[in-house]
């Protein structure tokens, strides 16, 4: 399913990165300029004894979580009930068209063959570019996952741009971009 055609890449980071900011600032970008993200952008944090791990739904600017609170000496667990609703809603709108799919995180369920890997997949039929955060540590799962085809990136704003500007070309089928509302809650 994936080929040399395949726009698929990595923003590989380590400690210290913050790809959140970085996947963020790229989705604001495309969307003042009229194009149409779809997907999920991490918007916390788990750690220091608080779960706060939540995200921001695209095109929509809902957030949602993603870790539910329980008292006990393991704290919480992954909501996969609201994560199964966020994957709906973001399947909704690649359907509806998209110019790319931006993913939060390739993690432990996209590891272990659940989470937003049918996202990616869909796109990939689709031919819609996909970008995601993928842990260094990760990276090798990733290239599993995408049979190789990824570009690995820097977690880095230019570098996105710049695998952004690479992936448009002209007469590619793809209806063009409606404006999109202002003031996107990112």
């Amino acid at each position: 399913m994936f080929d040399s055609h395949s726009d698929v890449a990595a923003v590989v980071y380590g400690d210290g990165d913050d790809p959140d900011a970085v996947l963020r600032g790229f989705a604001l970008r495309l969307r003042s300029g009229g194009d149409r993200p779809v997907g999920l952008i991490q918007a916390g944090r788990r750690g220091a004894g608080r779960d706060d791990l939540r995200g921001v739904l695209l095109p929509s600017g809902r957030r949602v979580g993603m870790w539910t609170a329980r008292v006990g000496p393991h704290g919480g667990r992954f909501d996969v009930a609201a994560f199964a609703d966020a994957q709906m809603e973001i399947m909704a709108a690649l359907d509806a068209g998209a110019d790319v799919l931006i993913l939060n995180r390739f993690g432990r369920q996209e590891t272990a063959g659940g989470g937003l890997r049918e996202l990616v997949i869909r796109a990939a039929q689709r031919d819609v570019p996909v970008v995601g955060a993928v842990a260094a540590w990760r990276f090798a799962d990733w290239l599993r996952f995408v049979e190789g085809m990824s570009v690995k990136l820097p977690c880095e704003q230019g570098a996105v741009d710049l695998w952004w500007r690479g992936t448009r070309r002209s007469g590619d089928g793809r209806a063009p971009a409606s404006p999109g509302r202002r003031g996107w809650p990112l």
